[in-house]
Parts: structure tokens; C-alpha cells; sequence
């Protein structure tokens, strides 16, 4: 049986939503946005395109239907030229929706998790499905854990404010969610090998794109 929601689709079957003009709405999801600049670079191509553009978030846009001059082969090369790619399967759709949500938590620090909530209860509040389902699914696909994606996701983060001296370590368990200072920088010496305090002193900082992750 297959458990992936009905509510995330993708190019091959678009949802297809009725409005005055008689037009259709297209939501596509796209792999590898994972920042502001991404957003505004597949509004851009896609407008080039000449399609309408209703809504672009991280990871899931909002068109209407593909004119008749655009195939959907045309649209996907112009994501892949520019380093994204179209999601046409529903099972990896939920893959990349909890990334996204991940991301947006971790890196861009939305604040859309209940106090006290874990990640994984977060998650299955979010998308409707038990944790174990999600991990599983995301293991599969990715590689790699969920818990080692959320704490790649968390150390990139840490870096970059040390890299710029933004915030007390304090600050920064607190923000990220950590039971105190020593999880945190355990945490980090366990995946970079050194304390926070020695890579922020260090002559070349390591960083990741979060695409990379």
C-alpha cells in the first residue's frame, strides 16, 4: 500500500485547481532550493519561461498550467542549468518536504515548532506520519540518517555564527534547541573533529553549502 500523502504532487500529475479564467494550477516541487537566492532565481527562469508565477517557497512552486510553448522537458533543463531539479515522484515529494521543513526550523530559524516539541514530533505534526515511516523513507533516499541530517544542518548553522561572532554559544544551544552548552559543543566536536572555540579560531573556515548536506 502506498502511505505517501495525496497532497504533495508533482509535474507528471499536477493538482489541478479551478479558477475564474478557466486556468489551472500547477504545483510543482524542486529539489535543491534551499535559500532566498534560490527562490528568486527559479521565479526569474520560470517567468522567462513565460509562465505565471502564483507562489515560490523553498522547495515547492505554484504555476499556472504550462503554456502551450513550454514542455515540461524545457522546464526541466532549465532547473537542471541552473543546479535545482523536478521531483516526479511522491514518495521522494515527501523526502524533500522534510528537508524543507528541517531547513527552514534549523538554518532559516522559522520558529514554527511547538515549545518543548522535539524534531521528530515536529515532523509528524507537520507532514501526518509516524517518525519511523519518515526515517525509513528519508534513509533510503538520501543516504543517511534524519537525525544526521538535522545535526549536519545544526553544526552548518553553528559555523557560520562563529564565522561572524553573531552569538554567545549560550545563545546559540538555546536557538538550536540543545539542553545546554556542553551538548552542543559536544555535538560539534563529534562531527568536526575540534571544539567550537578552535574552529573559530582557526586560520580557514570549513563551511558546507546546505545543499551539500
Amino acid at each position: 500500500m502506498d502511505n505517501t500523502p495525496s497532497n504533495l504532487v508533482n509535474l507528471i500529475n499536477p493538482v489541478k485547481i479551478p479558477v475564474q479564467t478557466a486556468l489551472t494550477i500547477m504545483i510543482l516541487t524542486i529539489r535543491n532550493m534551499v535559500c532566498d537566492r534560490c527562490i528568486r532565481v527559479v521565479r526569474e527562469e520560470l517567468e522567462t519561461l513565460g509562465l505565471t508565477v502564483n507562489r515560490v517557497d523553498l522547495g515547492e512552486v505554484d504555476v499556472d498550467d504550462l503554456p502551450p510553448s513550454v514542455s515540461s522537458d524545457q522546464l526541466r533543463d532549465m532547473l537542471l542549468a541552473n543546479g535545482f531539479d523536478l521531483v516526479d515522484d511522491k514518495k521522494q515529494s515527501l523526502v524533500e518536504h522534510t528537508k524543507r521543513l528541517l531547513i527552514n526550523e534549523i538554518q532559516h530559524l522559522k520558529g514554527e515548532r511547538h515549545p518543548a516539541e522535539n524534531l521528530s514530533a515536529f515532523l509528524e505534526r507537520k507532514l501526518g506520519y509516524d517518525y519511523s515511516y519518515l526515517s525509513g523513507l528519508f534513509s533510503a533516499s538520501e543516504g543517511q540518517t534524519l537525525e544526521k541530517y538535522a545535526i549536519a544542518l545544526k553544526i552548518e548553522k553553528v559555523k557560520e555564527w562563529l564565522q561572524y561572532d553573531e552569538l554567545t554559544l549560550t545563545e546559540m544551544a538555546w536557538r538550536l534547541g540543545y539542553s545546554s552548552v556542553q551538548h552542543l559543543s559536544g555535538q560539534f566536536r563529534q562531527v568536526m573533529g575540534q571544539t567550537p572555540g578552535q574552529f573559530k579560531k582557526a586560520a580557514t573556515v570549513s563551511r558546507r553549502s546546505v545543499d551539500s548536506i
